[in-house]
């Protein structure tokens, strides 16, 4: 990353509720925070994260059906921390960080570098936003 990429990273501010509810998807995510860390710095495609790749790679800590690691991939989507991989053709099965994203992985990295286990409140609340989509 460069220094004008790090600046931008830092200099945008993301509402209490936005930052919370991110925070919230990524610990009850089925991802393992080195996923996020690979997502840093380059585009990674699905099918390193489902099945048993995506337990060799300790990317996930159970195997992942395509179906199940792209839907909760898309949630991740939905709620601002990762971006979808175009080219010339359109969109790919590759998937990155945004910079609320970044921002995010970053501050687990600093904290022991495992995501933070979720509550069963986090779980109830997560499923509930997924449900009704931000409520």
């Amino acid at each position: 990353m460069t220094a004008v990429e790090t600046k931008n990273t830092e200099s945008i501010q993301y509402p209490r509720r936005t930052i919370e509810r991110a925070e919230r998807a990524l610990r009850c995510s089925p991802f393992q925070l080195q996923l996020f860390a690979a997502m840093r710095s380059q585009s990674v495609v699905l099918n390193t994260i489902a099945g048993e790749s995506g337990i060799k790679r300790e990317y996930t800590h159970s195997p992942l059906s395509e179906l199940a690691a792209e839907n909760a991939l898309l949630w991740l989507i939905q709620v601002g921390l990762l971006r979808r991989e175009v080219d010339g053709q359109g969109i790919t099965d590759g998937f990155r960080l945004t910079p609320l994203g970044r921002q995010l992985v970053e501050k687990w990295q600093g904290f022991g570098g495992k995501l933070p286990a979720p509550t069963f409140s986090d779980r109830l609340y997560n499923a509930m936003s997924r449900w009704f989509r931000f409520f």
